[in-house]
């Protein structure tokens, strides 16, 4: 029923002619999307590029093979039937979504697309009661077969150990640039901002609730204001950091939980109880941050140390001084 009232067709429905022409269309797709991705892949991934370039290759001499069949049994006018037209047949991701891909996902997202064709002929040829036909279509797949293992082979000639490890740290640092930097900066200005007004307002109204409340305030204000000036500030083109949008997010959400953090203990409704867990938590996110900048940005550990856990201990005295004030 609802292939019928979107105008589509179920792959069933489909001539022989038709499943041709949509085999043909979809090899010409997924060359442009291999191309897609080698041209993206190019400057960071050099390997990987070629090994995209390989099976782009390799789409066009399958597309140019199909062709030359359909002349030959069907003539030269191919009718005009792409995936979308068929209503159980697979689909491929927009672009703009599969700029979105890391390399690991588009390595995966190549795997599928091979199996995906693989099982579309094996199909095809299951239901022809055409003896050619089901030749024709037996011999797709075994093409399409042929196809994943030739990919396996392109990644063999090119994606040398050298080239993976080149391309892994690549990644990693495209990782760290993305995602750990503008993370760990939220999170450091969360924990640390926070501390002053949190802990002031603990000490100068011994009240739970109200240093919840402007907690909660600090924390989500923060995270909103660095979310934004983080996305703001780079828009990733020529510092190569990635996507605004991603860094905003990582920055924001962090800087919002490092504030949390601190701020959540002070839901229990015992002063000194909350506060006890409060100081305990602002120990551990100091030195979660410490660990991290060793970790993921190569800081000596003492250096961290000194930058953080010393510098959140004077501005979480300073708090409290004010506060008791």
């Amino acid at each position: 029923m609802a292939a019928f009232l979107t105008g589509k067709r179920r792959f069933s429905q489909l001539s022989d002619q038709e499943v041709l022409a949509l085999a043909i269309a979809a090899e010409e797709d997924d060359g442009r999307i291999y191309r897609g991705y080698a041209a993206r892949l190019r400057a960071d991934y050099p390997a990987s590029a070629r090994v995209f370039d390989g099976m782009a290759q390799e789409e066009f001499e399958h597309e140019q093979r199909l062709i030359a069949l359909h002349k030959k049994r069907f003539g030269d006018t191919i009718p005009l039937i792409r995936r979308e037209h068929v209503a159980d047949f697979y689909s491929r991701r927009p672009v703009w979504l599969m700029d979105t891909l890391s390399l690991e996902e588009i390595r995966a997202q190549a795997e599928s697309m091979e199996r995906d064709a693989q099982r579309f002929y094996e199909a095809a040829a299951r239901r022809s009661t055409d003896a050619d036909t089901r030749a024709l279509l037996s011999e797709l797949a075994a093409a399409e077969a042929q196809h994943g293992r030739d990919a396996l082979s392109l990644q063999d000639a090119h994606l040398t150990d050298q080239a993976r490890d080149e391309e892994s740290q690549t990644a990693h640092r495209q990782f760290v640039l993305t995602w750990v930097q503008p993370g760990l900066a939220g999170l450091m200005d969360g924990s640390v901002s926070t501390l002053a007004p949190i802990f002031a307002t603990a000490f100068a109204t011994h009240d739970p609730w109200t240093t919840f409340l402007v907690g909660l305030a600090a924390s989500v204000g923060a995270g909103i204001s660095m979310g934004f000036t983080e996305a703001a500030s780079d828009d990733g083109a020529i510092s190569g950091r990635g996507a605004p949008a991603k860094r905003g997010f990582a920055s924001g959400i962090m800087t919002a939980i490092g504030g949390l953090g601190h701020a959540l203990p002070y839901l229990i409704p015992h002063f000194w109880t909350a506060t006890t867990i409060a100081f305990i938590v602002v120990f551990i996110e100091l030195w979660a941050i410490a660990w991290i900048q060793k970790r993921y940005m190569s800081t000596p550990f003492l250096r961290a140390v000194l930058q953080v856990v010393i510098g959140g201990a004077l501005v979480l005295a300073a708090g409290i001084f004010i506060g008791s004030g």
